[in-house]
């Protein structure tokens, strides 16, 4: 087994074909967008694929360590991050296939008018994760 992280990304990849920002959408869109994504995450508990997700908020700071004895730094907000990174989920599969079937399948939760948004999806294998396939 392999662990790799889908990355949902807000900007910053190829435009989606449903490409209407989240914040256009209804209550009803979000809702079943965030639902698609719950069924989703059920499916793989039930397979032993998931591991774990979690939609992530716009606010942040960047940190720092600044040497012994003092706090550490912040700086925020982080609009570069904020902008891009909107959620994630980990998987843990056979193979680097199966992992892109179902990112596949993650990147048609539905959008704006309950169309399928075909976002593009960031997957990223675990270090140390075996997956032969990405660079062969």
């Amino acid at each position: 087994m392999a662990k790799y992280l889908l990355l949902k990304h807000y900007r910053g990849a190829p435009a989606p074909a449903n490409d209407v920002p989240m914040d256009k959408w209804t209550p009803e869109e979000i809702s079943a967008h965030i639902q698609y994504m719950n069924d989703f995450a059920a499916r793989l508990e039930k397979t032993g694929e998931y591991v774990d997700s979690q939609a992530l908020a716009p606010e942040g700071s960047w940190v720092r360590y600044d040497g012994e004895g003092r706090p550490p730094v912040t700086d925020g907000p982080f609009a570069e991050t904020k902008d891009l990174i909107a959620g994630w989920m980990v998987i843990d599969v056979d193979s680097y296939e199966r992992a892109v079937e179902l990112a596949g399948e993650l990147s048609a939760a539905p959008g704006a008018g309950g169309a399928p948004i075909h976002e593009w999806l960031e997957l990223r294998p675990f270090m140390g994760s075996h997956h032969p396939t990405i660079t062969e």
